[in-house]
This record gives C-alpha cells, sequence and structure tokens, in this order.
C-alpha cells in the first residue's frame, strides 16, 4: 500500500497501482461473459406478457451497466498506458501530483482534486447559461 512518507509513483507505487487497474479490469471482464452467458441462455418467449416485459426491462438496464463498464475499461485501459509512459499519477491540467489517497480510491483519475473540482463548476456553470 503506497504511503506519502515514499517518493511520489515510485516503481513500487507504480506497480502497486497496475496491479489494482488490472484486477478491476479482468473483475468487469469477468462479469461481462457471465453477463452473456446468462443472456444466450434466457427465453424471451415468454407466454405471459407481464414476465416477458419484465425479462426485457433487466436486460435493457444489464445492458447499460455493461455498456458504462466498457467505457470503465477503457479508462481503465488509458490509465494502465499513463503508467507505461511515466505520466501516471499526475494532473494532466496541472502537471501537480494527483493524491495517493484519490488515486486509490478513483486509479483512473486523471485530474488532482482541486483541478476536478474547478472543472466540475466550469461545467455547471455553462449548463446553468
Amino acid at each position: 500500500m503506497p504511503s506519502n512518507d515514499e517518493e511520489f509513483m515510485n516503481p513500487l507505487q507504480l506497480e502497486y497501482f497496475r496491479q489494482k487497474l488490472l484486477r478491476w479490469r479482468s473483475e468487469l471482464l469477468e462479469e461481462s461473459t457471465e453477463t452473456l452467458a446468462s443472456m444466450q441462455q434466457e427465453n424471451l418467449a415468454q407466454p405471459d406478457l407481464t414476465d416477458r416485459a419484465s425479462m426485457e426491462t433487466d436486460r435493457a438496464i444489464e445492458l447499460r451497466t455493461r455498456d458504462r463498464e466498457r467505457k470503465l475499461i477503457s479508462k481503465i485501459d488509458e490509465a494502465l498506458d499513463r503508467i507505461a509512459n511515466g505520466v501516471y499519477g499526475y494532473c494532466e491540467e496541472t502537471d501537480e501530483p494527483i493524491s495517493l489517497k484519490r488515486l486509490e480510491a478513483r486509479p483512473i483519475a486523471t485530474l488532482s482534486l482541486e483541478a476536478q473540482e474547478r472543472h466540475e463548476r466550469d461545467e455547471r456553470t455553462r449548463r446553468d447559461d
């Protein structure tokens, strides 16, 4: 587990986050495979319209969830690329280190907490206009 007492993004910290991202990616891919297998076994030809509608709603929700996870896998891959390129853990806007606490909570983070808050405020301002 990385600590603030160490040099920021030393090889051990990079490997820690790389392994964390790889495990997360593997879990998401496994869930996706299970969903696909489950959907292939389902029979939507239910005689009762209510049962069929319920199954179709459940399927739509599951597909939306998997789509979000597909996008998340893409972000995980981008984070792994940043590790490989030596820029992981640094804010895209300020080049300042992203706190270890933030990276632990959200290992795909590309902005420091301050930059993220500023970005969200700007979005709200534009949305209100």
